[in-house]
């Protein structure tokens, strides 16, 4: 799903958006209904704290609902991977806790992303993907990871097959999965398809991955919002990255379940966003657009000639 505006209507209309990038207790073990439960009611209760601290949008971290442990779903009688028994998951509160972060988004006019796993048709294996709801209480799209790991392609889920892309208030919102962090051509189809933002959610506890994501604000001049399970804070929290690279907001990295704030703001005066966005991704897209070619030497032996000063 995919939405778009003409680039004039763009450019005329100033765009903002305050965007809170949540750190939630995510559970592994999607048979345990209490654990379910408890994620939904931490979940609602970070989009209330959320939509107070005026929030139009807040994202939540890969399988917030539940990301099943590959040693709880796909462990055979030895302890080999085998393929998964979803029959086994708790599929009715897990859809419940969905319908109530739904109902919740819609009363406090607040745009949810939710990571959680989504069922296909039996023998199928479920996506693992993220949940867009508006600010009027619709799931209006869904977003299926296409790039996924040995394990998880192996013994656990099926791919999705494409991006998406969606527009809040004017900004244009991109999303990723977790190990897709380390697949650059999924964060380049972004840029080419004009997103504002993505928002990357994971997880891993794993340093390193917040390194990637941060410097595809670099190369790709877009706020990134990158949301990770409170229980890896302490490795590296929440935060929201901003064109250029910096960190805007960060959460505490302390295992809580918190939320970084920042603005999105297209016609920001700081002057690292201004480069990015007015300057560095226009200057970016038209070198890629042929530039170089009638501008390069053809036949200047000084030029052909690699072995001489």
């Amino acid at each position: 799903m995919t939405t778009t505006s003409a680039p004039d209507e763009r450019l005329s209309v100033a765009r903002t958006l305050r965007l809170a990038v949540a750190q939630s207790t995510v559970p592994e073990d999607p048979t345990d209904r209490g654990a379910l439960r408890a994620a939904g009611q931490e979940i609602r209760a970070l989009m209330v704290e959320a939509a107070e601290a005026g929030a139009r949008l807040v994202q939540f971290p890969e399988g917030a609902i539940t990301y099943p442990s590959k040693h709880v779903m796909a462990a055979g009688p030895a302890g080999e991977l085998v393929p998964a028994d979803w029959s086994r998951a708790a599929w009715d509160v897990m859809r419940e806790e969905a319908e109530s972060i739904t109902a919740l988004a819609g009363k406090l006019r607040l745009w949810t992303v939710f990571g959680s796993i989504h069922p296909l048709t039996p023998p199928n294996r479920p996506h693992n993907s993220l949940y867009v709801v508006s600010d009027h209480g619709q799931l209006v799209a869904r977003y299926d990871k296409r790039f996924l790991s040995h394990t998880e392609v192996s013994y656990l889920y099926s791919p999705g097959h494409q991006p998406l892309v969606i527009e809040v208030d004017g900004i244009r919102f991109g999303f990723a999965l977790c190990i897709e962090a380390n697949f650059p051509e999924v964060f380049a189809e972004y840029e080419r398809l004009d997103v504002d933002c993505v928002l990357l959610s994971v997880m891993v506890d794993d340093a390193p991955r917040a390194r990637v994501a941060q410097a595809y604000g670099t190369l790709y001049n877009y706020w990134l919002g990158y949301s990770i399970p409170a229980q890896f804070s302490a490795t590296v929290p929440s935060g929201v990255v901003a064109p250029g690279g910096r960190w805007l907001a960060r959460c505490p990295a302390n295992g809580q379940p918190a939320l970084a704030i920042a603005d999105i703001d297209l016609d920001s005066q700081d002057e690292d966003i201004d480069m990015a966005v007015r300057c560095a991704r226009p200057w970016r897209r038209t070198a890629r657009s042929g530039l170089y070619e009638e501008r390069t030497p053809v036949g200047d032996p000084r030029s052909d000639a690699r072995t001489a000063f």
